[in-house]
């Protein structure tokens, strides 16, 4: 009966039919699948950051001997007349000796147990990089020549992974670079407040050092290279993207030219970043004769890359901006210009400025192009200031240095690999905040 309850089929309204039954049970099944793939993604981003945290923190901290040395007059500065160039003939391996016996003598005099140790297994738990330090601060103020000055020196990387658990007696039966005993000394140092293990300021600002001395690698030439590179890539792209976008959006005329540069720009943003790097080896330094792993070449490379991104989010936001917008500053006698840079541009600079920050924050964790161009060597020295050429000189970049760290066979440069990927996502997470509060700062609500 057409008139009864329920519809044709009958039955009544409050019951579901078996076909709403089965939508129902439809719509919650795409729920269900829709929270175990929230679900499943979280998992999987706490379970990576949890494993680098983990693996990584331990980097910020570094096991340091302290003790006094006699900075003996006749090792550092035989002349005795305290000139600088004379000073610094001497080289690290003075020094060395000269902190191994004060290591040897302040053990004794503060009555610690050595088991025997011969003097050379005492001197092998102070890292190489200690005299090179000493002998910086001497020859910055020979005035210490001759007095008794307290050292803080890196312990070696097999101490100092001993103290956060990396290192264990039974490894260290197997290992040639540690002994038992140097483990059990290494316990009576911590008692005694000679052995700690403070905040490492050297890892955020020292250079790179080499496979001998994991323990005083730092990512002082990595993060100064990145740094560079970011500021070269936005004064690159940002004017020329912007452009760009500006003229294809609102005054290129709409023919086969301009829809093949569009074509052109989406598939360049799809290309494979080591196809950039490719290039950039072969016309930038090749052709052009562009110095090797400077951080010109690199910032020209990322910049080919990023640019069709910031294109393509330039122009989707000033496509966002409403039609009414043109019509009414058209209706009321603006110019093309003047709507373009008064109203238009304005009401997309959000967009424009969230675009901009994503894609250089994207470029930053960009490795496989910079490797191609040699930004992946071994660079100790600081690069000069960006007024006195420092952009030609050899540098290199956090991805690159993880990359480097990570290959390397020690154990400390694989805790030092994950210390630089969470500086690397300290800066991502600044950049993605700065982003979404430009946003919120300038965006407008129609």
């Amino acid at each position: 009966m057409a008139g009864a309850p329920g519809g044709a089929r009958g039955g009544s309204l409050l019951e579901g039919s078996a076909r709403t039954k089965r939508r129902r049970a439809r719509e919650w099944r795409m729920k269900a699948y829709g929270i175990a793939a929230i679900v499943l993604s979280l998992s999987t981003l706490f379970f990576m950051l949890a494993t680098i945290l983990l693996d990584g923190v331990s980097a910020f901290r570094q096991a340091t001997i302290t003790f006094p040395v006699m900075v003996d007059a006749a090792v550092v500065d035989k002349a005795g007349n305290r000139n600088r160039e004379e000073m610094a003939k001497v080289t690290t391996i003075g020094y060395k000796r000269l902190l191994s016996q004060a290591f040897v003598a302040h053990l004794a005099a503060e009555g610690i147990d050595t088991a025997g140790m011969p003097e050379k297994d005492l001197a092998a738990m102070l890292s190489d990089d200690g005299p090179a330090r000493l002998r910086d601060r001497v020859l910055a103020d020979p005035s210490l020549v001759g007095q008794v000055v307290e050292v803080s020196v890196y312990a070696t990387g097999r101490i100092d992974g001993y103290l956060k658990g990396r290192v264990t007696r039974e490894t260290a039966e197997r290992d040639t670079n540690v002994t038992p005993a140097q483990l059990d000394l290494t316990d009576r140092l911590v008692a005694a407040g000679m052995l700690s293990l403070p905040f490492n300021w050297g890892f955020l600002t020292g250079p790179d050092a080499s496979d001998l001395r994991p323990e005083a690698s730092g990512l002082g030439v990595a993060i100064i290279g990145s740094l560079y590179m970011m500021v070269l890539v936005a004064l690159m792209t940002v004017p020329v993207g912007v452009a760009a976008s500006i003229y294809l959006e609102e005054f290129a005329p709409k023919n086969r030219f301009t829809d093949l540069i569009e074509v052109n720009i989406s598939n360049l943003a799809a290309v494979p970043s080591i196809v950039f790097g490719i290039l950039g080896l072969a016309i930038f330094i090749n052709f052009m004769g562009l110095p090797q792993s400077s951080s010109l070449v690199g910032a020209l490379v990322i910049s080919l890359m990023t640019l069709p991104t910031i294109i393509i989010a330039t122009r989707s936001a000033i496509r966002a901006v409403p039609p009414s917008i043109r019509e009414a500053a058209l209706g009321i006698g603006a110019s093309k210009m003047q709507l373009v840079f008064h109203h238009v541009l304005p009401l997309a600079m959000p967009g424009i400025m969230t675009g901009t920050i994503l894609g250089l924050a994207s470029a930053l964790g960009e490795t496989a192009p910079l490797l191609l161009i040699g930004m992946v060597a071994f660079v100790t020295n600081y690069p000069a200031g960006p007024l006195e050429g420092g952009i030609m000189d050899p540098a290199t970049a956090l991805p690159v240095q993880v990359y480097s760290w990570a290959s390397r066979s020690d154990p400390a440069f694989i805790e030092r690999s994950s210390g630089a990927i969470i500086v690397l996502l300290v800066f991502l997470v600044i950049m993605n905040v700065a982003a979404i509060l430009l946003r919120r700062r300038f965006e407008r609500r129609w």
